[in-house]
């Protein structure tokens, strides 16, 4: 057996690193811990944007203008062209029958229907919003585009 081959398997495995065990092993006594403090304890973890205890640079910076982050209307997207592959010809369609079919993750989610492919079955289409060319093609269909509150 040649001196390469058992290397290899003989660094195939690390142990673990043995802390607390005398001056001597160079990790003995606080074990790279260092001297008091949240990293010293057990079970310490501390954030990433911690700094120490100086006041955290979001918080230096000037807050400015308006965010609509909370107060905005969030729709989940359906396409024509999914109504024409989940539904059959003069169906009525809502948010349920959406959620049943599994386009929408939930009968509570506020839908709006786009434009995107084609559409050949009539469909009765009951959601919260539409775009204007997902509404021409319904109706061009002979189906109805109803919103709803």
């Amino acid at each position: 057996m040649l001196s390469d081959e058992i290397t290899a398997i003989v660094g195939g495995h690390k142990g673990p690193r043995r802390v607390g065990r005398g001056k001597g092993s160079g990790r003995g006594k606080t074990c790279g811990r260092g001297h008091k403090g949240c990293g010293s304890r057990s079970g310490a973890s501390i954030r990433r944007t911690y700094e120490g205890g100086q006041m955290p640079f979001f918080r230096r910076l000037p807050k400015r203008g308006f965010n609509n982050y909370s107060f905005a209307s969030r729709y989940e997207v359906v396409n024509v062209s999914q109504l024409e592959n989940s539904f059959d010809d003069g169906a009525a369609i809502n948010v349920k029958a959406l959620a049943l079919a599994g386009l929408v993750d939930s009968v509570k989610s506020r839908v709006k229907v786009l434009g995107d492919g084609e559409l050949t079955k009539r469909l009765d289409v009951a959601v919260h919003k539409f775009s204007r060319s997902a509404e021409q093609k319904i109706s061009g269909c002979g189906g109805t585009a109803k919103v709803v509150a």
